[in-house]
């Protein structure tokens, strides 16, 4: 297991997922949202106003977010049809719902 990581959060499948049609999209994103992450280092370290911190934390946050609904989105489109189609959706469905509850807890 992953450090940090539950059963429940371990990675489950190996293969194309949903999002692997889209990857190099996906990774831009992710790549762009490490680049904010830098931006805030660097504004932490040079004493930026609090006030513009925490909006560009805010930024990324969003961003992030934004990321993750797209890859719950590409799991109901794909994996959870897939597995209704296959006849059993109900562990899918279980992920998906999951995933849906810590998005809206953090």
């Amino acid at each position: 297991m992953l450090a940090g990581m539950s059963d429940d959060a371990m990675p489950h499948e190996h293969g194309p997922h949903g999002y692997s049609g889209d990857k190099a999209a996906l990774l831009g994103r992710l790549r762009r949202i490490e680049g904010q992450i830098r931006g805030l280092q660097r504004m932490v370290d040079e004493d930026t106003y609090c006030i513009d911190v925490l909006t560009q934390i805010s930024a990324a946050k969003s961003a992030l977010q934004a990321v993750a609904v797209g890859l719950l989105e590409d799991h109901l489109a794909h994996c959870v049809v897939d597995a209704a189609r296959a006849g059993d959706p109900t562990a899918k469905v279980k992920e998906a719902s999951d995933a849906i509850a810590r998005l809206v807890k953090s």
